[in-house]
């Protein structure tokens, strides 16, 4: 089963999943996919605070299907909300799998940042 709409966002992020990464039944950790996940927003973010950002929160975590070795991780991403300092990043992970091709949506997630300055206190977000 494909899922039938489109990823949200903008293509932030491709990677293969590896043999290394893999749990006891042989699916890829979902720890390993939330850094992944974790990185591609973090570059969304980043872009959008034009400068240095940290992650607060992850909300709304859904692991929908596994992710096998060999499969491509596509993390898409997109500005849902920007607050003062803040900002959620939504996330979709998708897959195209191996050997087969086909892509599914297999993970989402919002995750929020604070931007932040070289002391690491907030700062503010400019609106655009």
């Amino acid at each position: 089963m494909t899922e039938h709409t489109p990823p949200q966002g903008e293509a932030t992020l491709r990677t293969e999943a590896m043999p290394a990464d893999v749990n006891v039944n042989g699916d890829i950790f979902g720890g390993w996919v939330l850094a992944q996940m974790d990185i591609a927003s973090g570059i969304v973010a980043a872009t959008r605070a034009k400068g240095r950002v940290t992650t607060v929160a992850v909300d709304a975590m859904k692991f929908i299907r596994p992710v096998g070795v060999g499969d491509v991780l596509c993390i898409w991403a997109q500005v849902d909300r920007v607050g003062s300092s803040s900002m959620a990043i939504g996330i979709e992970a998708w897959v195209v799998r191996h050997r087969t091709g086909v892509n599914e949506k297999v993970t989402e997630a919002v995750f929020t940042y604070v931007a932040i300055n070289e002391a690491g206190k907030p700062r503010p977000v400019s609106p655009q």
